[in-house]
């Protein structure tokens, strides 16, 4: 829910000011790396979160409009995105 991903939110803004404290204090290269692994982990958790509100929230609406298509192809190109692939070429349509 909103409230959730906000205090998840919150939490990483606290990790990335210590992060910015690390690298202040010129502390030890290994372990800055060592939080930014983390903070790239708590950020993949919130984007997980958040595509699975939007999956669970409008699969229904595009099935029931006829849209399952256009929205599977829609979250499938995020999901592309999110693990660093390049995006689809367009299908042509069967107008």
């Amino acid at each position: 829910d909103r409230a959730q991903l906000l205090r998840r939110l919150s939490r990483l803004e606290g990790q990335v000011r210590g992060v910015a404290r690390m690298i202040e204090r010129d502390e030890y290269c290994i372990d800055i790396l060592q939080q930014t692994s983390a903070l790239r982990a708590a950020l993949d958790a919130v984007s997980l979160m958040v595509m699975e509100d939007h999956v669970a929230g409008c699969l229904a609406t595009a099935v029931k409009t006829g849209d399952a298509e256009a929205y599977t192809e829609e979250v499938m190109e995020v999901v592309r995105r999110s693990m660093g692939r390049p995006a689809r070429a367009s299908r042509p349509t069967s107008d």
